[in-house]
């Protein structure tokens, strides 16, 4: 069986280095906000070219303190609309909710499954203050004009990039670097975020960069909402005992976060594995009953999944299951059509059902093989 995810393969090269990290954490004996969680702020804030790094403890987190940050100083207040694709996983809606904000679906491109830009002003209200863009499977979304219409109407915006690690609005990739301290602001671009901006991160194991648990990330370059967010993370504290905001406990684990040390140097050649499987994908599958994703080649998608699509869809996962490739559907239910959100259940996004009736991922990881790439194009066209 080809399986849809190695993860004990994924992790196996880093053995001795992950070992290597449990003993210096254990020698160091300081577990919670120590020196592999500060090295790897810097290393992440620098790779991803934004000024500050908050290490949470998971990426729906990293979401609700982005929301909760912003309420705090009085960007947000409790019952503002944020826009929201409707075709995302659920978790970033619920972030929405958890913060007290009221999501507004809005539904994607057929094309990208991200969410249309050409529908976002229409759902644009005097209650609306934010929009969450999600860059779904690893593609990112199209920035540009999204930050257009956040500027004409004076909204924020807020990043999920929980499946897009390493993913760029332009053809040339950041190689990864020691982290330089001395950068000043006004030398740091980011290639996802803006000013006006925070992009939260999932580390969960299965994401292009994931760590061995739970872990998640904010990045930005808004010096005020970063100096709330590294208090919010830690009870609202930013000095033990003298707590200025009612805050949680969400901190990037110290183990896990030394384990993302040793792996974020490897990103980058990881999702370029990634990339050139994906164009064998589309290159060599030829079934009309198939429909690949849309990708330019530029460096704006690393495949943290390859979607494919068919009405059959069914009929094509028990196909490639008796020819021992496993799939997984990414997401059958969508949010709308979830008992949690019971409120939406009467609403009708026909794009976003489709894609949700629709799609099967298929098995892209840097350690599937040339062979095996081989024989699930060769499987798929002969269905």
């Amino acid at each position: 069986m080809i399986p849809f995810l190695d993860l004990k393969k994924i992790n196996q090269p880093y053995e001795t280095a992950f070992q290597e990290k449990l003993k210096l954490v254990l020698d160091n004996g300081w577990y919670i906000l120590g020196k592999e969680v500060e090295t790897f702020e810097k290393a992440f804030a620098e790779y991803c070219q934004t000024q500050y790094c908050i290490g949470v403890g998971n990426g729906f987190d990293a979401l609700v303190l982005i929301f909760k940050g912003y309420i705090q100083l009085g960007k947000l207040q409790k019952g503002d609309e944020v826009i929201v694709p409707a075709n995302t996983y659920i978790a970033s809606i619920l972030a929405i909710l958890q913060a007290d904000l009221i999501p507004v679906l809005v539904e994607p491109k057929l094309e990208t499954y991200n969410i249309n830009p050409a529908l976002i002003e229409e759902k644009i209200t005097s209650k609306t203050k934010a929009i969450l863009v999600v860059h779904l499977y690893g593609q990112l979304a199209e920035m540009d004009k999204i930050n257009e219409i956040a500027n004409r109407n004076n909204l924020l915006v807020v990043e999920d990039a929980a499946q897009s690690h390493g993913a760029f609005g332009n053809s040339k990739k950041n190689k990864f670097q020691i982290p330089n301290t001395d950068v000043l602001e006004n030398n740091l671009k980011s290639k996802i975020s803006n000013l006006k901006s925070a992009t939260a991160y999932s580390f969960y194991p299965a994401k292009n960069l994931g760590c061995l648990g739970d872990g998640g990330a904010i990045n930005t370059n808004d010096p005020e909402l970063a100096k709330v967010l590294f208090s919010l993370r830690n009870y609202g504290s930013d000095k033990k005992y003298f707590n200025e905001y009612i805050g949680v406990n969400s901190r990037l684990d110290e183990l896990q976060a030394a384990f993302l040390n040793a792996k974020l140097p490897n990103l980058n050649s990881d999702n370029d594995k990634r990339q050139i499987i994906a164009k064998r994908y589309l290159a060599e599958i030829k079934n009309d009953k198939i429909t690949l994703p849309f990708w330019d080649l530029s460096n704006n998608h690393v495949f943290h999944l390859f979607v494919i699509r068919t009405s059959k869809r069914e009929d094509l996962q028990a196909y490639l299951s008796e020819n021992n490739i496993q799939t997984v559907i990414h997401y059958s239910v969508p949010a709308h059509k979830q008992q949690a959100l019971k409120d939406w259940n009467n609403l009708s996004y026909p794009i976003t059902e489709k894609i949700h009736n629709e799609v099967l991922s298929l098995p892209i990881s840097p350690v599937l093989t040339d062979e095996e790439v081989s024989f699930i194009v060769d499987v798929l066209n002969r269905y």
